[in-house]
């Protein structure tokens, strides 16, 4: 955007996902039936895991924090979402906004990292099994825990960081329905160049690192299970992922799609259209892929219930 009136913005103004004035109450309760699925089905999933002794292993406990994440990451955008619908207003303060981003950032960035964290817990599982008490033991997965949350906390502070140092336009309105990254820094008056590579170096590396370890995990655990001969134990040791990697699939898929259509279409509605797949959408599913696809969830469950 070309320089011309920089001032320090008081305000953004949220656009949503539709300006038509017939849709806001189907998205109101479309994000608020949503939202309530989201943390009910995260927070069971968290309550079984502490309230079942038997769940107190490595991979619950990353489960857990993963629930946790979800819960934060929506927790972020949404209410905020609805509050501007249901009151019809439409504004955004500046700290509010640079807030949101902030959170919006870390609770994503370590929605990444847990997954890769997860992945490498599965292929110790599968691949070493007889060492996995010893190499997973509880000091361990703090300490991948704290790892993940730092650098998440750091790739958010970078960015927020960078962006505090923008001058604003007149233009204030954010064609989004919260104040992504991308949106607020196309506002600036000032010079982007720095922010955009530094938003390039921080993509790459949590996409390429997450997704190498990832991808390299469970290539090991595919040719471990190839090598058992018994089709139940084929069964036995896939199903112990199979709920991670539908996850993954899931969380990556989306995200793919956001990338795509940022690549293919400048329109800025379908951008925000698509990131509802990994902003809400997938944090939805999450609870009921580890719930339908895993027997000890499903007896925690029915004992927190009982």
């Amino acid at each position: 955007m070309k320089p011309g009136n920089q001032t320090r913005a008081s305000e953004f103004i949220l656009l949503g996902l539709s300006e038509e004035a017939e849709l806001q109450p189907l998205l109101f309760w479309l994000f608020l039936s949503m939202y309530l699925i989201i943390f009910t089905g995260n927070l069971l999933i968290i309550l079984a895991i502490i309230m079942d002794p038997h769940l107190h292993t490595p991979m619950y406990f990353f489960l857990s924090n993963l629930s946790f994440a979800d819960i934060c990451l929506t927790s972020t955008i949404i209410p905020k979402m609805l509050l501007n619908i249901k009151r019809q207003n439409k504004v955004i303060t500046y700290e509010a906004c640079i807030t949101q981003m902030y959170f919006s950032l870390l609770f994503a960035a370590f929605d990444h990292f847990l997954l890769t964290v997860m992945a490498y817990d599965r292929f110790v599982a599968i691949c070493h099994p007889l060492y996995y008490t010893v190499k997973m033991n509880p000091k361990f997965c703090c300490l991948l825990l704290l790892t993940s949350w730092l650098l998440s906390v750091l790739d958010s502070l970078l960015n927020g960081l960078m962006v505090l140092q923008l001058s604003f336009c007149t233009e204030l309105e954010i064609p989004h329905f919260f104040c992504e990254l991308n949106q607020v820094i196309q506002l600036a008056c000032s010079d982007t160049f720095l922010n955009g590579l530094v938003i390039y170096l921080i993509t790459g590396f949590l996409g390429v690192v997450p997704i190498s370890g990832i991808i390299f995990s469970y290539i090991k655990i595919v040719s471990s299970i190839w090598g058992i001969s018994s089709a139940g134990g084929k069964y036995k040791a896939f199903s112990t992922c199979g709920s991670h990697l539908s996850v993954v699939s899931l969380f990556y898929g989306t995200s793919l799609v956001v990338y795509l259509s940022c690549a293919v279409t400048q329109n800025s509605r379908d951008i925000s259209i698509a990131s509802v797949m990994y902003t809400v959408v997938t944090p939805m599913l999450n609870p009921f892929i580890y719930s339908l696809r895993n027997k000890d969830i499903k007896q925690a469950l029915r004992k927190l219930f009982n």
